[in-house]
């Protein structure tokens, strides 16, 4: 199958589009460690047409193609991973461009071409073998692929000794040597942690090898899983053992497929994590310091930074490293995934459909009671939760949810499937990853981020409403009525917010993003409301849509998104700080819905929207110059920061509540 490459390419692909490079049409510059012998180096270097493999190197020989022609080099290299066995030696040399050749690594000193100078960046004439293998690890490549054995790069306080790799000493550079722009580890160990994280503080993009080569255990998961599944038809004889092996061959390509998708989904969960850590870095000081004092991780032999250099980047406006967060996504899963099995959410009706996601569709089609049978049912239930969760909310998620509710893992989990499904999150989230290359990445990542925030409210409303409905009741009362809302959006919109959705969504229209998507994405900040909009309905006997304009004119007369705005943009030095900003925000858009409910009470006959909040407000004439008046106070630029804030707030309880003082 070729899968642990495969799933590495994933990671390499992810890399260059962020640096606005497609590999599958772009060329590119590889310097590669293996040969095409091997499995993970040969699939990878057959993954796309566009490489040019410039050098590499394996234990016997070093390959070198200063100037390589991209097409003639792909088809050569795949006729040589065609061979039953083959070295570098057997690459045809008429293909080679001037200044390069194969060169034995067993040579005194090797001549070091114009050419070689140029690509690798070497002003000597004469290298031993052992010094042109370091040059070409060094040389300013776009890519390094590891497909091979061996440690080659270290921290630059590490010793060799400390590696453990005798047989590469006198190859192995540090990791502030590296000057390529992407790292591939579809071989393992290649580089020490330290010695990635020394390159990703240079600029480098690279996760780890345990996340680059997953594929394979991803697979042999997959495979397990199935094998239990299909074993057990067996052996009731509803299947004969040729038959379980052609199903199992006729499967390959689509858990293929599956496990490359995980691939796919983390590493651009790390990178949208990697975008959250440069905005707050808090919530992930606090996992940190919550999996140490729980036992579940020692932050040295992880080499997690203390809190004093998490601190200390915080004030430089820096974030988490890509190895880093490779080390935080996998404990992330894993501890969410060991909340939820002691738990009754993989029991839940509507959650345990998470088992279908691990399965091909042939066998969901075939065997699907059997499937529910299955003896590791609810691990497999949480696991799939758990990645999911993780892959489209970050790594923090759940933890900031916990600081901020009191509630417990599970409970979220539940919660954010609630969330998720009502506002349709995995459609709208393919929609946006089918726009790769499509769209400029940062695009794509923005679209992501709104939709984050978006379900990360919800997540919070629906942990604290408490409705008494089971998961699929209210899923499948909540989804519909937001849909409704969603689609008339714009017609419900006015003021500043109106202004705000317009700007969002022509931005995205000029980007290429399809005109629907970019409406639907455009409108999330106000798409939250909805939720509080279904429930007044539901409490009011009013119709969603009539809410939705009493809702909405009145935050717009009230200047309501922009004074959240204000919040949003308050600087925090403490998860206390963060807390309050983020109940500020709650509380603003509670007292929204409540004056709502007020409007809604209103006896104004026949009049429009516009007319009824109106005289609404002229009822409360003294309330509502005092909360113009704080608008002003703020618009002035006054610094009363979180304490003007408390008394805004409050100023809109009282308008809020002013009818039941009445």
């Amino acid at each position: 199958m070729g899968i642990t490459a495969r799933g590495a390419w994933e990671s390499v692909k992810r890399h260059f589009k962020n640096l606005d490079v497609d590999t599958q049409r772009d060329l590119f510059s590889v310097v590669g460690i293996g040969d095409m012998a091997g499995d993970v180096f040969g699939n990878g270097m057959l993954l796309s047409d566009k490489i040019q493999l410039v050098g590499a190197f394996n234990h016997l020989h070093i390959f070198v193609d200063p100037n390589p022609d991209a097409e003639a080099s792909f088809a050569e290299r795949k006729r040589l991973f065609a061979l039953p066995r083959s070295s570098w030696e057997d690459y045809s040399q008429e293909l080679i461009s001037a200044g390069g050749g194969i060169f034995s690594r067993s040579a005194k000193s090797i001549a070091i071409t114009p050419e070689m100078q140029q690509v690798f960046g070497i002003k000597e004439e004469r290298l031993s073998p052992n010094e042109l293998i370091r040059a070409m690890l060094k040389s300013k490549v776009d890519l390094i692929w590891n497909g091979g054995i061996g440690t080659y790069v270290k921290g630059s306080d590490e010793t060799d000794a400390d590696v453990g790799d005798k047989a590469n000493d006198t190859l192995r550079i540090n990791g502030n040597d590296l000057n390529c722009r992407v790292v591939g580890e579809g071989g393992n160990l290649g580089l020490t942690q330290r010695g990635r994280m020394e390159a990703a503080a240079k600029g480098v993009r690279v996760y780890t090898d345990f996340i680059d080569n997953a594929g394979g255990v991803n697979c042999s998961d997959h495979e397990v899983n199935i094998k239990i599944l299909i074993d057990e038809v067996v052996k009731r004889g509803d299947m004969t053992d040729k038959q379980r092996n052609q199903l199992l061959a006729e499967m390959t390509d689509e858990v293929g497929d599956l496990v490359i998708l995980d691939n796919y989904r983390q590493s651009q969960a790390l990178d949208l994590s990697a975008i959250l850590s440069d905005y707050s870095m808090g919530p992930y000081r606090r996992f940190i310091s919550e999996l140490e004092a729980s036992g579940q991780i020692d932050r040295e032999l992880e080499f997690l930074p203390t809190d004093e250099v998490l601190k200390e980047r915080t004030s430089n406006g820096q974030g988490m490293r890509l190895p880093e967060l490779s080390v935080l996504i996998s404990y992330a899963k894993s501890t969410l995934k060991g909340d939820l099995i002691t738990s009754d959410v993989p029991d839940d009706q509507y959650i345990h459909r998470h088992l279908e996601r691990l399965f091909p569709s042939v066998l969901v089609e075939r065997f699907k009671d059997e499937m529910y049978e299955h003896r590791l049912k609810r691990e497999i239930v949480a696991t799939q939760v758990a990645n999911d969760l993780v892959d489209h909310m970050g790594i923090v998620f759940v933890r900031r949810l916990m600081d901020s509710t009191g509630a417990g893992r599970a409970d979220i989990a539940r919660a954010y499937i609630v969330a998720r499904d009502s506002f349709n999150l995995p459609s709208l989230w393919a929609q946006i990853e089918a726009l790769d290359n499509q769209v400029p990445n940062r695009i794509q990542y923005s679209m992501m981020l709104d939709l984050m925030r978006l379900i990360r409210r919800a997540t919070r409303w629906f942990v604290r409403q408490h409705l008494g409905l089971s998961t699929q009741d209210t899923i499948e009362y909540f989804a519909p009525r937001l849909a409704q809302l969603q689609e008339g959006i714009g017609e419900l919109l006015s003021g500043e917010e109106l202004s705000a959705w317009d700007s969002r969504r022509d931005e995205l229209l000029e980007a290429g993003v399809p005109e629907a998507l970019a409406s639907t994405v455009a409108a999330s900040s106000s798409l939250y409301a909805g939720l509080g909009i279904i429930q007044a309905a539901r409490l009011t006997n009013e119709k969603p849509q009539r809410v939705a304009e009493v809702l909405y004119e009145i935050g717009s007369r009230l200047e309501l998104p922009w004074m959240i705005q204000q919040v949003t943009q308050l600087e925090v030095r403490d998860a206390w700080q963060a807390q309050a900003r983020e109940t500020f925000r709650d509380d603003i858009e509670r007292q929204q819905l409540a004056l709502t409910t007020s409007v809604l009470k209103l006896d104004a006959g026949s009049r429009d929207t516009q007319e009824r909040v109106a005289q609404w407000l002229d009822q409360h004439a003294d309330l509502h110059r005092r909360w113009c008046r704080l608008i002003e106070e703020v618009r002035g630029g006054s610094e009363g920061g979180f304490a003007l804030f408390a008394v805004a707030v409050r100023e809109l309880v009282d308008l809020a509540e002013s009818d039941s003082e009445a």
